[in-house]
């Protein structure tokens, strides 16, 4: 698949292969008519955080709030939002965070997807690396995002406004980039 994430406002072909008998898949960046949309997909994906989180995980607010900082890249099939990845420039670095993929589509290659996208996004706007936060409580996050190339760099306390029912941490990972 190709993963080459499209300029802002534009959209690119994920490229699944028609030989295969698998429609293509789309992704784009998210506008604000794809609030709603977004702030489903995100909760409904991070269910299995709601042990400590004790309630969703984003509101549309805060999705409002990160489109007028950054973008979530939105994969589609057929129209049909598949997965989403929030991804913000700073600087010389890129920030990825809020890595959602429909539950019924999970563990389907889609958040690599995703990851690839958001990487070539901050390629293509001159980022020499790539940085994400999990919550320590989530131990299988830190193995996925070795295996992508992330290394842990530190931890930090989560920010006062997310309320938690347990103690718990973030892992900073980061990745520098490659150009080709």
């Amino acid at each position: 698949m190709s993963t080459t994430p499209p300029s802002k406002g534009a959209s690119t072909d994920a490229g699944n292969d028609s030989r295969r008998g698998r429609e293509s898949q789309v992704i784009r960046h998210a506008t604000q008519d794809d609030v709603a949309v977004l702030t489903e997909m995100i909760n409904e994906a991070f269910e299995v955080e709601r042990f400590f989180l004790g309630g969703d995980r984003i509101s549309p607010e805060e999705v409002w709030r990160r489109l007028e900082r950054g973008t979530f890249l939105l994969l589609e099939q057929d129209r049909i939002p598949l997965g989403c990845v929030y991804a913000e420039l700073r600087e010389d670095s890129g920030f990825i965070g809020l890595l959602a993929v429909t539950p019924e589509r999970q563990k389907s290659g889609l958040s690599r997807v995703l990851m690839d996208a958001a990487e070539e996004y901050f390629r293509a706007n001159q980022c020499t690396q790539a940085e994400l936060r999990v919550v320590n409580l989530r131990g299988e996050l830190p193995p996925y995002y070795r295996h992508l190339g992330y290394e842990e760099t530190g931890t930090e306390s989560l920010p006062a406004e997310i309320s938690v029912m347990m103690a718990c941490h973030l892992i900073v990972m980061r990745k520098f980039l490659r150009f080709e």
